[in-house]
């Protein structure tokens, strides 16, 4: 009987323990769901929970103001994001994965997924994370149960041919640029489930003199009025609040939408 629910562990056959939470790390029903979430205590993975804030969060493509915001300036914004969290957490030690979700559900938007190659500088990060903030926002900072990213990403998105969209319940991976892997990761290629290499070192010695963009109890400067400056909006009107995150409901219908019309 043991080895039997041993071997069913965090698979559709386990009827007690969730199997998207044992894979992924997360569940859209959270603490609604009928089945055990068997949050770790320790790992090499931290997961920084909705992290990263697209300039597109309310509607895709446009910023908070209503202007369209192109392709390439949404990648620099990304890209500018990964760098800055790389950097920051390769203080703590050897980062072996940096993956972040570009998924749509509340559950997984803006997931940040970061594996240590030890677990004591996962507990530093993790520690050390605790009551920061970044871009104005608290740092929400866990242990995930995730350690092989292989099973928890979509290989149809990696494909081009998930459709489910951006509700897929697998992680859909976003992509840094060529330029940048090669500026992080060295000449070796960078894989979402694969090994990396960390900056070296006197890099990190660099990077703890430069202090980073995060802040302890106060404000992330860089994005504060980034979006505004750096995508041409114009500032929003006084007395006029900016529009509603739609929710996944509604982001759903949505995506639906937009699929038909593809079709």
């Amino acid at each position: 009987m043991a080895e039997h629910l041993a071997s069913i562990f965090g698979t559709e056959k386990d009827r007690v323990n969730c199997p998207f939470y044992f894979k992924i790390g997360a569940c859209r029903h959270g603490d609604r769901c009928s089945r055990l979430h068997n949050r770790p205590t320790t790992s090499p993975t931290i997961v920084l929970a909705n992290m990263y804030q697209r300039p597109d969060m309310i509607t895709p493509g446009v910023d908070a103001q209503g202007v369209a915001i192109a392709p390439e300036k949404m990648q620099e914004h990304f890209e500018d994001f990964y760098e800055d969290i790389y950097e920051e957490l390769s203080k703590f030690g050897e980062v072996e994965t940096l993956n972040v979700c570009d998924n749509l559900a509340d559950h997984m938007i803006g997931n940040v997924y970061v594996q240590f190659r030890e677990e004591e500088q996962a507990v530093a990060a993790h520690n050390a994370l605790q009551g920061r903030f970044y871009s104005g926002r608290p740092i929400i900072v866990e242990y995930s149960p995730v350690t092989d990213f292989r099973e928890a990403t979509c290989r149809q998105f990696e494909e081009n041919s998930c459709n489910r969209g951006g509700y897929c319940n697998f992680m859909h991976v976003k992509q840094i640029g060529r330029e940048l892997r090669r500026k992080l990761y060295g000449g070796r290629s960078r894989r979402s489930h694969g090994r990396s290499r960390s900056p070296s070192p006197q890099h990190r010695r660099d990077n703890r003199d430069r202090g980073g963009d995060f802040r302890r109890g106060g404000r992330h400067d860089r994005y504060d009025d980034g979006p505004r400056r750096r995508y041409g909006g114009s500032p929003p009107r006084r007395g006029r609040s900016p529009p509603a995150r739609e929710n996944s409901e509604e982001r759903r219908a949505k995506i639906e939408q937009w699929n038909r019309e593809r079709e």
